[in-house]
This record gives structure tokens, C-alpha cells and sequence, in this order.
């Protein structure tokens, strides 16, 4: 029996961090022992926002030796840089004939980032879900995992596909679908600065990579308030963020213990800091030392991104094979 495709990339900007971990590789992990799973590094993503390639190369290095050191297989899943596989730009060529642009300029993720950065509102933010489109159908996934943010451009890539199917009477691509755990909870870990979730451009964010000292420092300074004036009051966002974090990475009865703390009017909130900066460094301490060893060892990284390479490009160019031959290209030699 075969088994169904997940495809899933990130961008190599920055660290993978705790919302990373748990909100997405923690699964990951999982996936990859039911699934046909492709993990890539979206190096050509991020040109969008034109990093130096001094910085473009740390950061795919840095994304692929996390990905290792969190339990990501080269064994079982397919790994790769995103560059590595030039049939994914030929098909998003392609598929640019068939998307329009008014579709393309109504997209959230458009226009969020064409106010983020007025003066690069470049043609590959625009037709980024295209892409994306390519990055999914191209390897014929069934499933994608996605968060929130980016639940608009899946669709989008439910629809380029629906398209060119469609166009071209053909049934090349599988409609993909967005990829829950059933019954699984979906972690969302919130930032250190009092609202919303971790993120990498945020500025809230605990590294999988930072050290203990930088652990510390980090949750020491996470926003708090004067403490509670009434017993059993309602938590605010700031203080309930630092007990959802301590429920991911903390002992139930440590929970319990600062919970109770709450209830009572007798919270320390120093106390329940050096507490959740103690079990976040014991839980992130073995990852960073399996980061650290392998981003030394340049012959396994490459041994890895060449594998990861040859298995994509063995899907990729058996799809765009196919793509090509309704499209109509023909060779006359």
C-alpha cells in the first residue's frame, strides 16, 4: 500500500524555535513514520526579502542541522534545499501562465507584505502562492500541514491545481489537503512579550540554538504584571502565556504548584521565571549540543542535502515530465 505525500517548507530566516518545535516538528516526527513525507528549506522563499548570501547560506545550514538534531530522518523523509530542485521553477513558470492577477493581489500574505516593505514589493511576493503551489503539487502531495497564516495560499494551491487540471483535461495532480493529527491538540506557544504567538521576527521567541545564559535572560525579562489583587481571579494574556509555556515544557505538579500560587494571591512571579527558564534549558539543552556537533560536520550535512536532492528531483522531474507532455512541449530532436 502506498503511502500518502506531505510536503512542508520554512523559510531559512533565523532559528527554529520553541513555537517551531512543538507546533510543527513535534509532528513531523510522527509524520514520517506513516507518511511519504518531503521537509524542505524554502532558500528561493526567502529572495524575496533580499538576504545577503552570506546570510542565505548560514541560514539553510542552520535550518537543515536543526532539522537533524530534532529527529528529522534522512532515512525516512526526504530533506532538501529548495534550490537543489530546478523543476520546481519550471513547473512555477508554467503555472504562472494560469494565475491571474487579481487573484494574486488579494492574497493576505500580499498584502501584509507589501506594507511590511514598501519598497521592495517585488513580483516574487506576488506570485509567492504560485510557488508555493509548485513547492506542493509538484511532488503530488496529498497533505500539507499549515498554520493559520498561510491557510489562504494552501488554497490558492488547491485551486492552481484544480486549474491546470481542468485546463489540460488531465488528473496529474491530487487536490492537497490541509494535514490535521486526529484528535491530536494543535500546540500554539505564545511569545514572551505578553500577546500573541512565538515567532521568528517577532522578537518573542526562545531558540532551539540559545544558550542556557540566553534562556535565562530571555524569560527573566518576559512581561509580567503586579500580581493578582483577588484569590481564583482570571489570568491576564501576559501571566496565562507563561503558564501555557510552562505546561509544554514543565512537570505537571510544578504546574500545579505556581497555579495554586496564583490562586492564593502568593505568586512570585521571579520564582515561576527561573523556574520555566530552568525546565526550558533542561528540555532544549540536548538539542543544541546535537545542533552544535552536526553543524561541524560539513561531510554529513552534505551527504544528507545530496540525498535529500536526488530523491526530489527523481519526484519532481517524473511530475513535470508528465506536466509538460499535455502542456504541449515536444522535443524535435
Amino acid at each position: 500500500m502506498n503511502k500518502a505525500t506531505v510536503v512542508s517548507g520554512i523559510r531559512p530566516t533565523g532559528y527554529l524555535h520553541l513555537g517551531n518545535y512543538f507546533g510543527a516538528v513535534q509532528n513531523f516526527l510522527r509524520m514520517q513514520e506513516d507518511y511519504n513525507c518531503y521537509f524542505f528549506i524554502a532558500d528561493i522563499h526567502s529572495l524575496t526579502t533580499h538576504p545577503t548570501p552570506e546570510n542565505l547560506q548560514a541560514g539553510v545550514k542552520q535550518v537543515l542541522a536543526e532539522y537533524l538534531a530534532c529527529g528529522i530522518d534522512p532515512e525516512k523523509s526526504t530533506i532538501f534545499i529548495q534550490s537543489d530542485v530546478p523543476e520546481v521553477t519550471e513547473l512555477y513558470t508554467i503555472l504562472n501562465m494560469n494565475a491571474y492577477l487579481g487573484e494574486l493581489e488579494r492574497t493576505t500574505s500580499f498584502k501584509d507584505k507589501a506594507r511590511q516593505q514598501p519598497e521592495n514589493v517585488n513580483a516574487g511576493l506576488l506570485t509567492y502562492p504560485v510557488l508555493m503551489a509548485s513547492d506542493i503539487i509538484i511532488h503530488k502531495a496529498h497533505y500539507v500541514p499549515v498554520g493559520k497564516d498561510q491557510e489562504q495560499n494552501l488554497e490558492m494551491a488547491r485551486k492552481f491545481a484544480k486549474r491546470f487540471n481542468r485546463m489540460y483535461k488531465s488528473k496529474i495532480f491530487p487536490i492537497p489537503k490541509p494535514f490535521t493529527f486526529e484528535g491530536a491538540d494543535l500546540v500554539k506557544v505564545p511569545g514572551l512579550d505578553g500577546s500573541g504567538k512565538m515567532g521568528k521576527s517577532e522578537g518573542n521567541a526562545i531558540n532551539l540554538y540559545d544558550t542556557e545564559k540566553e534562556i535565562r535572560k530571555k524569560v527573566m525579562r518576559a512581561v509580567t504584571d503586579s500580581g493578582p489583587l483577588e484569590m481564583n481571579s482570571e489570568k491576564p494574556e501576559a501571566i496565562q502565556n507563561l503558564f501555557t509555556l510552562m505546561k509544554i515544557v514543565s512537570q505537571a505538579e510544578v504546574v500545579a504548584q505556581f497555579d495554586e500560587a496564583y490562586n492564593k494571591c502568593e505568586i512570585r512571579y521571579g520564582d515561576m521565571k527561573k523556574q520555566l527558564a530552568e525546565d526550558i534549558v533542561k528540555f532544549t539543552t540536548p538539542i543544541r549540543e546535537r545542533i552544535v556537533t552536526i553543524l561541524e560536520d560539513e561531510a554529513y550535512l552534505a551527504k544528507v542535502a545530496q540525498m535529500g536532492a536526488e530523491k526530489a528531483r527523481e519526484s519532481a522531474a517524473a511530475t513535470l515530465n508528465e506536466v509538460k507532455k499535455v502542456v504541449g512541449f515536444r522535443k524535435f530532436y
